[in-house]
């Protein structure tokens, strides 16, 4: 572990030497580029490598920048833990790696190449980045205690978690396109990692399938689940819906796992156990999944704390445990709500302590309503950590108020549109806005 991160270090240190710091600040001037889940699917049909190129060459590093500016302003003692200075030198390494396409305007072949292959390397060397931040936090709260974990490590994990799901989707939808090794067949119905006809149903029982099989391996015994459909805008018609499939299975997982658990354990004793309710119902605006189980419900006074991070009614898991735990880390949730929200949608959660739960997950309707939702870096977020969680008074900090729906009061919308119009004149279009890249898409 030390020898791995003196090795990370080492390379942040070379990084530097090209004078990283100066393309970050620059980069994050740089307004990100918001897309639609039907802009993705429409791209994704006529796209070219080349095309995806120009766009991404710039988007990726101006999504990196961003959030890589928010780092900075963690409290010191959390910064300086082993996990945290490696997922640090992570983002600098391949902001660097990015940066060596700084000048190749026009790519050839070994450059569109190298450019896919850069991209499969980033991936891959940030694929831990959720549990090694986590991690980090675990250091944390073990060398100085619970007191350590301030508010602004809630605020700034669900902004590094939001800009991480938006960044990886980039680059894993060019891998799906363009990387022969992993890019689908001509006959798939995806289009990259989208499926325009995706059925929510499918997803739901291969959810109920896998985590069924995971509480049978813990409790020897998991409940039985009905689904229901209602498609009140087709009547009759299954209900299909353009998404990323494995965005919704998380989610689906998360919840349905979650669900059997508080089952199995509160009716231990009963030779049946009471079965899971999902409903799926599309309307004019949304697309709701209720999974609704009997498992006894949660306290009101918890319920601020289910979003929270490493907040679990489970036990911690051990660390060298073989099989994959069925709960006790305390992300699943708040990673559920982050995917939910990520296309403008939202998990929410209703209890009756005695009886039992219901989740709900809102997905937008219509593909051109669903519009990513991701963190921005400006004067309001930097005051927001010099200030100790201080309520937002400025431009929002958000693509979208969508996010701060459903959220806590420290997420109350910015009061003040005048600064956000001022802090906006800060911001420079990129050099290959997202409307030049729809614009070549429909040659």
């Amino acid at each position: 572990m030390n020898l791995e991160i003196s090795k990370m270090v080492a390379n942040a240190a070379r990084a530097i030497t090209r004078d990283v710091q100066s393309y970050v600040t620059k980069y994050c001037k740089y307004q990100q580029s918001i897309l639609t889940i039907e802009q993705f699917t429409h791209f994704g049909k006529t796209a070219s490598p080349k095309e995806s190129y120009k766009f991404l060459r710039h988007e990726v590093p101006i999504r990196l920048a961003h959030i890589m500016q928010e780092i900075s302003h963690l409290p010191k003692n959390l910064l300086t833990t082993p996990s945290v200075r490696m997922v640090s030198s992570w983002y600098v390494q391949s902001f660097n790696d990015l940066l060596n396409f700084h000048e190749e305007d026009k790519p050839s072949e070994d450059v569109l190449s190298r450019f896919t292959t850069t991209l499969l390397n980033i991936k891959r060397r940030h694929d831990n980045t959720v549990e090694t931040m986590a991690q980090g936090i675990i250091e944390l709260r073990e060398s100085e205690g619970e007191g350590a974990i301030l508010p602004a490590v809630q605020y700034f994990l669900d902004r590094f978690y939001m800009n991480r799901i938006g960044i990886r989707l980039l680059m894993t939808q060019h891998l799906a396109l363009f990387e022969k090794d992993l890019s689908k067949s001509s006959k798939s119905r995806f289009i990259g990692v989208f499926e325009p006809d995706c059925v929510p149903k499918t997803v739901v029982m291969d959810a109920v399938e896998n985590a069924g099989l995971l509480c049978d391996q813990f409790y020897f015994d998991s409940p039985g689940v009905t689904i229901k459909e209602h498609n009140s805008v087709e009547a009759g018609k299954e209900i299909i819906q353009a998404y990323v499939p494995s965005h919704l299975y998380f989610m689906l997982f998360e919840l349905i796992k979650n669900a059997m658990r508080a089952t199995v354990e509160t009716h231990s004793d009963l030779t049946e156990l009471p079965k899971l309710e999902i409903d799926i119902v599309k309307g004019k605006e949304d697309l709701t999944i209720r999974v609704t189980d009997y498992g006894g419900g949660i306290k009101r006074q918890n319920m601020d704390s289910l979003f929270a991070y490493h907040y679990s009614t489970a036990p911690q898991p051990d660390r060298d445990f073989t099989i994959a735990p069925l709960a006790g880390y305390g992300y699943g949730l708040p990673l559920s709500r982050l995917y939910a929200k990520y296309f403008g949608g939202d998990i929410q959660i209703t209890s009756m302590e005695g009886l039992g739960t219901s989740a709900h997950i809102y997905l937008k309707a219509l593909s051109a309503d669903a519009h990513e939702v991701i963190p921005m870096y400006n004067s309001s977020v930097a005051r927001h950590y010099e200030e100790e969680n201080q309520p937002i008074n400025g431009p929002r900090e958000w693509t979208c108020d969508s996010f701060y729906d459903g959220q806590v009061s420290s997420y109350a919308k910015p009061k003040s549109r005048t600064s956000l119009r001022q802090d906006r004149k800060i911001h420079h279009s990129s050099k290959f806005s997202i409307d030049r890249w729809m614009k070549t898409s429909n040659r």
